[in-house]
């Protein structure tokens, strides 16, 4: 991968300079914004605005605002704040870039999500479905948040690769690799989603007694709350995917040889090792808090590493392809 195109010309010399800057913080900053929201839904604060949204409590500003309320006006106030980010992305990239430029289409598609991710959560609000809330409804969107705050971030690592020169992904033609590669990220994507309905039922429905792991699964799967009965599921399907995953990496590392490969998929491994534990532990400690945020942060690296994984066995044999067009105003 080639490194950072330095612009040295006027035109759009700028923002070529400050568009993989811009990008690479993005990326950052929508990981702790997700952590933020993790924090609305761990302190029940998800109805601290009440029912309304994008107001908070009919008003712009709240007057007097309790804990909870401060709480979930700042995650909207963070989550406003990456859409501007974003916007900006997006116009460094038509600044800064030649036209049919794979960074544009990163940042408008990064744009897109992040409008996306802001309805959904508009929609969970307004449906009530926050704080106690047990409707089934809740946890179908709550995987839906998931999957596109995935997207999300894969779409600004994507931008932020593109935006420091890395070559263009062409999905076509890939044969075998690009079809094992998909299914390993979908299943990732599955995974994820059923993460976030498990998380959200450790919230609701965790005993706080000394119930053993095996009574715990009993009640699940007799209880009569959907978003209990799914609690049971994500385990399994995580040991599944982890045993895909750590197959595909070594498969790519002899099918698709070279360093990056070799490095992401060490990378996955690792972060397939400890998001075990750390499954184990949420379990084994009847889900803390601080576990549950180191949960959702291996979650998101590992998403990010698989990402990276598949971005560099994907273009890994096609450097003799022409390159994105230069930044504007590059060397």
């Amino acid at each position: 991968m080639s490194g950072t195109l330095k612009a040295t010309g006027r035109v759009g010399a700028g923002a070529g300079v400050w568009l993989p800057r811009v990008a690479w913080a993005a990326l950052i900053y929508n990981v702790l914004v997700i952590l933020w929201g993790a924090v609305v839904r761990l302190t029940g604060a998800g109805a601290g605005c009440g029912e309304h949204w994008p107001l908070c409590n009919g008003v712009v500003v709240p007057q007097s605002p309790t804990l909870h309320t401060v709480i979930e006006f700042s995650h909207r106030l963070t989550s406003g704040a990456s859409g501007l980010l974003a916007i900006g992305l997006v116009a460094l990239a038509f600044v800064g870039t030649a036209k049919g430029h794979p960074a544009r289409f990163g940042a408008l598609l990064s744009l897109g999500l992040i409008i996306l991710e802001g309805l959904v959560g508009g929609v969970q609000v307004l449906l009530g479905l926050t704080a106690t809330s047990t409707d089934p409804a809740r946890g179908f969107v709550q995987g839906v948040h998931l999957a596109n705050t995935f997207l999300l971030l894969g779409a600004l690592l994507l931008t932020a690769l593109w935006a420091s020169g890395g070559p263009r992904l062409r999905l076509r033609g890939q044969g075998r690799p690009g079809a094992l590669v998909g299914a390993g990220l979908a299943l990732l994507l599955v995974l994820g989603m059923a993460g976030a309905v498990t998380a959200l039922g450790d919230l609701l429905f965790l005993p706080a007694d000394s119930s053993t792991p095996v009574q715990t699964v009993r009640g699940d799967l007799g209880a009569v709350n959907l978003i209990q009965n799914l609690r049971v599921i994500h385990p399994m399907l995580a040991i599944l995917t982890s045993a895909y995953l750590a197959w595909l990496a070594a498969w790519l590392r002899r099918e698709r040889p070279g360093a990056q490969v070799s490095r992401w998929s060490m990378a996955l491994w690792t972060l397939l090792g400890l998001q075990m534990l750390a499954g184990f532990a949420n379990i084994a400690l009847k889900a803390p808090g601080w576990l549950q945020l180191t949960h959702l942060l291996l979650a998101c690296i590992m998403w990010l590493v698989t990402v990276m994984l598949s971005y560099a066995a994907l273009t890994g044999l096609r450097a003799a392809r022409p390159a994105p067009a230069p930044l504007r105003g590059a060397a």
